[in-house]
Formats: C-alpha cells, sequence, structure tokens
C-alpha cells in the first residue's frame, strides 16, 4: 500500500507519516527529493529557495519529477520485499498523478483550521516559517497558486481520497486515519 500525503503547512502531515513509520510503512518525502538537488547544486534548504527550486523543476521537466524521483526509489524498495509506503509533501497535481501510477496508491488530505496551523508553526520554530499571522497568509498565498508548475494545494486537495482532519490532537487524527484504513478492509 502506498499513502500519498497533502495538505497546508503545519497541517499535521508530519505527524500521520510518523504514525506509519511506526506501523512499518518506509517513508519519503517530496521534500527531500528537492533537498537532493539543492545538494547537487550546492543550494540551501530555505523554504523560499526549496519552492523556487519546486517550481524549476517542475516547469523544467514536468509537473511529476519529484514524484518520478520518489516512485524510483519505491520499485527499489519493492525490490527488496517493501510492501507499505508513506510519501510526504505532494503539492501539484501532476506529482499525484505521476504516484498513483503506483498500485494501491491511496491519497490523504490533512485540513487544519488556519489558525491552529499557525500556531503550531509558531511552536516548532522552523527558519523561514512566518512570525506573524499576516507574513503565514501571505506565504499561503504565494505557495498555494494555480502556476501549472506552481504549488497547488487546494487543488490536491479536491483530489484526495479521504480528509483526515487534524483540528485536535495528534492521537485523534492518527485514530481517524486507523479507522479509515481499517474500513477499506
Amino acid at each position: 500500500m502506498i499513502v500519498g500525503l497533502t495538505g497546508k503547512n503545519a497541517a499535521g502531515k508530519g505527524e500521520i507519516a510518523k504514525h506509519l513509520q511506526s506501523k512499518g510503512f518506509a517513508y519519503f518525502s517530496l521534500s527531500d527529493a528537492l533537498r537532493e538537488e539543492a545538494d547537487r547544486r550546492k543550494l540551501d534548504y530555505s523554504r523560499s529557495g526549496l519552492i523556487t527550486l519546486g517550481n524549476e523543476l517542475r516547469k523544467n521537466f514536468g509537473n511529476g519529477i519529484l514524484a518520478e524521483r520518489i516512485n524510483i526509489k519505491i520499485q527499489k524498495e519493492k525490490f527488496n520485499g517493501r510492501k507499505d509506503f508513506v510519501i510526504d509533501s505532494i503539492r501539484n497535481p501532476g506529482e499525484i498523478r505521476e504516484l498513483k501510477k503506483n498500485e494501491g496508491f491511496l491519497l490523504v488530505g490533512v485540513v487544519t483550521d488556519e489558525k491552529i496551523r499557525f500556531q503550531r508553526l509558531l511552536k516548532r520554530g522552523r527558519i523561514g516559517d512566518a512570525t506573524t499571522f499576516e507574513e503565514f497568509r501571505e506565504h499561503e498565498q504565494r505557495e498555494n497558486n494555480n502556476e501549472e508548475s506552481g504549488q497547488q494545494l487546494d487543488k490536491c486537495l479536491s483530489m484526495v481520497d479521504k480528509h483526515i482532519s487534524s483540528n485536535g490532537t495528534i492521537e485523534e487524527a492518527n485514530k481517524e486515519f486507523d479507522e479509515w484504513m481499517e474500513s477499506l478492509k
């Protein structure tokens, strides 16, 4: 089974990914594919730099390029006997289309109120994150556009198989996810 995670900044995607890893899922992130490319080019990992790099790669090589790179890694892992995977940081519909080439791919959208996400963002304190609510909203608008090769989180969220609410605790979101997975059996 391959579970893809999409959602806005600080929605809780990483927490669900950790939950799946605890159940034996191999973890991949499209952001890791970006960081690998940044390493090759000797670029830093700033949020704005990675966003620009991702947009450039999608524009030059197609919107599914990051997912193509992860699919290669998944195929290697499958060859070694792995069956379950979680893929984080899906931000463009082209990435979803590429990942859907995998049998058993399910897309989950993690949704959370923007004020809760902003509080989480402040708490985690990553370099480059917004420090005011206004700045947070500006970053979101810039990161969620209709540019073909850009980040299109609203479009991605409209393509999901299941929305998981992460407005409450991590445990509540994980429970909702587990119940949904159990209902698929």
